[in-house]
């Protein structure tokens, strides 16, 4: 297939990583790998753009490029991945009115409460326009799968899991001694965290993380905490690690993502409460490597992580749960172990993005040939 693909949030190759930008980069990773040709359209950045109007002759521009470039046939389907409030999709529906081809979403997200308000009312009617065009939505949340039904016949609606490639994480034995070495850990666990320091819920996570193994610190529990990650919060997040660990706490910046793996080894549990998390790929990474996983059971969190199985999630914001499941992760290393090949099965089993995205390819071959047939 010849897909033109998009991204209205945040466009592929963007220098801020995200869980968003995981995910774009994934799916048109994968339909590259599968053989397709697939077309960035455009670089537009529609985040919050109903209060940029002097955005918006650049949306009826790059229509226009987008209409000539891809017409004559140069296009079977266009995809775009993730439209909601904040960023509606404002090109797919139109260009692909104009091309006469499928259009095709992927985390389309309806919330009705966005229409009560005079600052979302306008981003909430355009994404509601694009949710109603497309052919087919795919979401990899249940939550919005139940939510995008009340809108669109349940038929036009696909829920695939979030997926990952389990060979790029997996446990790697040398990395654990390399870096267990370099961090003077010794025997003791490694309780690891993986996030950007920006301001807001991110900063608020880490917060937790910090004050929560503090206590357990002054309480006697032995463990070296990493955290890996950078942003804007990083010296106020130093002087709290300080205060509350000392030299039990090491800051190692930003990790690549394909190097993650070696991190994630070296540790022997994953803890980040992500707080209003959209998904969180990290929880899938870090299982994936084996890692038994501590977090919030609130938004996407539950969609990566089986609580009681590979982790314990524990109720928003009980500092009491969240801690008791740490410490008891701390205490118990047959557990531990346990929770970790659990957690590596399951992401095997159930988050694998060659076979997720596989029912997703049959679904987009079919929406495209039965537009083809009706164009004849």
């Amino acid at each position: 297939m010849k897909i033109c693909f998009y991204t209205p949030f945040k466009p592929l190759g963007h220098p801020n990583p995200s869980g968003d930008l995981v995910t774009a980069t994934g799916l048109f990773d994968y339909f590259a790998g599968r053989g397709h040709s697939v077309s960035p359209v455009s670089s537009l950045r529609c985040r919050w753009i109903t209060w940029k109007p002097w955005l918006w002759p650049r949306v009826l521009g790059e229509r226009r490029r987008a209409v000539r470039r891809f017409g004559a046939g140069r296009c079977d389907l266009w995809f775009s991945y993730h439209s909601y409030y904040k960023a509606p999709d404002l090109l797919g529906p139109a260009v692909s009115r104009r091309l006469k081809v499928p259009y095709v979403l992927f985390q389309g997200i309806y919330s009705t409460r966005r229409r009560r308000h005079l600052r979302t009312r306008l981003g909430f009617e355009l994404n509601r326009a694009a949710l109603l065009a497309a052919h087919h939505l795919f979401t990899n949340k249940r939550r919005d799968f139940a939510n995008l039904t009340r809108l669109l016949p349940a038929e036009r609606v696909t829920y695939i899991a979030p997926g990952l490639h389990p060979g790029r994480f997996t446990f790697d034995p040398a990395a654990r001694r390399e870096l267990r070495s370099r961090w003077r850990a010794g025997e003791e666990p490694v309780v690891l965290s993986v996030a950007m320091f920006r301001p807001g819920v991110k900063a608020d996570g880490l917060e937790w993380v910090l004050r929560t193994c503090g206590a357990l610190a002054r309480s006697g529990r032995g463990f070296t905490l990493v955290i890996a990650g950078d942003g804007r919060e990083r010296k106020r997040l130093e002087e709290l690690a300080r205060d509350q660990l000392g030299p039990r706490v090491r800051f190692v910046g930003r990790v690549p993502r394909p190097e993650l793996y070696r991190y994630y080894s070296a540790a022997d549990l994953f803890f980040f409460p992500g707080i209003r998390e959209a998904l969180g790929m990290v929880y899938l990474e870090a299982q994936s490597c084996g890692l038994p996983v501590v977090a919030f059971e609130n938004a996407g969190v539950p969609e990566a992580v089986r609580d009681g199985v590979t982790g314990f999630l524990a109720p928003l914001c009980d500092g009491r749960e969240l801690s008791a499941a740490v410490d008891r992760l701390l205490g118990d290393a047959c557990l531990r172990r346990e929770m970790g090949a659990r957690a590596a099965a399951y992401v095997r089993a159930c988050h694998d993005l060659e076979l997720n995205y596989g029912k997703m390819e049959a679904i987009l071959r079919h929406v495209a040939a039965a537009a083809a047939g009706g164009r004849r």
